[in-house]
């Protein structure tokens, strides 16, 4: 095996085996953030090792071997039991017998567990929105500092203070490695899910640059979806959002063209959308179905996005039922972008003028002031009412908006396409 080989496997594996590792460690050291270092010591042996010896049988097995015998190292030279009481996990000071093995074999004990408790943590409300996710691509979704940087554009500097302050929060604010309490849990599992669908939009539709999609991104929330669905089965939300991200994710081939160039859903070759993921989808949205009462957000969307998915084209699209869903939808969110949505809807089931009625209730929203897709919406509706000039202005002011270089694109063909 060349050593090139032998890193992209390790990079793949760390990219499956790393959350695995970080958590069994941060419940024993009660910090995510030497939970990591010692993680990272594991790698660096993999990356020392496996070029000249071969990768493993089974390596995630191997990586968390090595975790282990660095904890263990630490342990014995006491740099673990020297830190203070609110940052060490009380397990290693209460060992008074064979500390070593207990240890070792604690490291292997509930390892679904203590990943659904590292997702917790890493989505912990105490953290801003811009660390949540930073610090979940990093321990859950073994990313690198720079892959993060480079998939959300922003400084490799950033991302890397940001983590760091992120874990520096947690520390301080003697956050518990736990599952919340029943009283909290599903506040808290909101949080969660509200990050990885930020994650898996910003890679659906992204918000500046060059590129219309990120794929890579999506694939990143979507395995963490799919981690958390196994981790808690029982809730119907944690379906909702793994139906609605496998869904849309099953239309990023049609979603751009040839050159790179924004495809819209109505506009988008049917037969190039993934059938598996939507086979997929459908299905993990029936048991979001089975399980709910009445569906959640999440859920609510996925059934919407399940509406698009049976039409076998555009105009099978049934708008009827997706107008019902999104007025379920409003009532429970209170989110003038869903109201946005949901005017494109009543626009394609009762015409323009109604979906226009809906948009300019919410011109006074402050949330969409600087939104581009608001102009973009109406200048749709007014173009097919024939108010062109009016469209075109839209248009511009939506142009003006935009930060990514594909949208702006779109956006400016549309204009010229109404004349002057």
């Amino acid at each position: 095996m060349t050593t090139l080989d032998a890193h992209r496997a390790i990079e793949a594996v760390w990219r499956i085996e790393s959350a695995k590792v970080i958590a069994a460690l941060t419940r024993i050291t009660g910090d995510v953030g030497t939970a990591e270092d010692l993680a990272q010591d594991a790698l660096v042996a993999a990356l020392e090792k496996w070029p000249a010896s071969g990768v493993p049988d089974n390596p995630g097995a191997w990586l968390m071997a090595t975790a282990k015998h660095r904890a263990i190292d630490q342990f014995r030279r006491g740099k673990l039991l020297d830190r203070k009481h609110d940052e060490v996990g009380h397990e290693l000071r209460a060992r008074e017998e064979s500390p070593e093995e207990d240890l070792a074999a604690s490291l292997d004990d509930h390892v679904g567990d203590d990943v659904l408790r590292l997702i917790f943590t890493t989505c912990h409300p105490v953290l801003s929105t811009e660390a949540r996710v930073a610090l979940t691509l990093r321990l859950l979704g073994g990313l690198t500092t720079d892959e993060i940087a480079r998939a959300f554009l922003t400084p490799e500097a950033t991302i890397a203070q940001r983590i760091v302050r992120a874990k520096r929060t947690l520390r301080e604010a003697r956050v518990p490695f736990e599952v919340p309490p029943p009283a909290e849990l599903a506040a808290r599992l909101s949080s969660v899910l509200d990050v990885i669908y930020l994650i898996f939009n910003e890679g659906y539709s992204a918000t500046a640059g060059d590129a219309w999609v990120r794929p890579a991104l999506c694939d990143d929330a979507l395995r963490l979806g799919r981690i958390l669905a196994e981790l808690a089965p029982a809730d119907p939300e944690v379906h909702g959002l793994v139906a609605l991200m496998e869904i849309q994710a099953s239309r990023l081939k049609a979603r751009v063209g040839p050159q790179g160039e924004p495809i819209l859903l109505l506009d988008q070759d049917r037969s190039h959308w993934d059938q598996l993921l939507v086979r997929r989808g459908l299905a993990a949205l029936e048991r979001a179905e089975q399980l709910a009462g009445a569906l959640g957000p999440f859920a609510l969307q996925a059934a919407i996005a399940g509406c698009h998915a049976r039409a076998r084209t555009a105009e099978d699209t049934d708008w009827t039922r997706i107008t019902a869903l999104y007025d379920a939808l409003v009532q429970l969110t209170q989110s003038p972008v869903v109201d946005l949505n949901r005017a494109v809807a009543y626009s394609m089931a009762f015409g323009p003028a109604a979906g226009l009625e809906i948009a300019d209730k919410l011109m006074s929203e402050p949330v969409l002031e600087s939104y581009h897709l608001l102009p973009s919406v109406r200048a749709d509706f007014l173009a097919k009412l024939g108010r062109f000039a009016e469209a075109r202005a839209e248009l511009q002011r939506a142009v003006s908006l935009t930060r990514n270089t594909r949208e702006r694109t779109l956006l400016l063909e549309r204009a010229d396409k109404l004349g002057t």
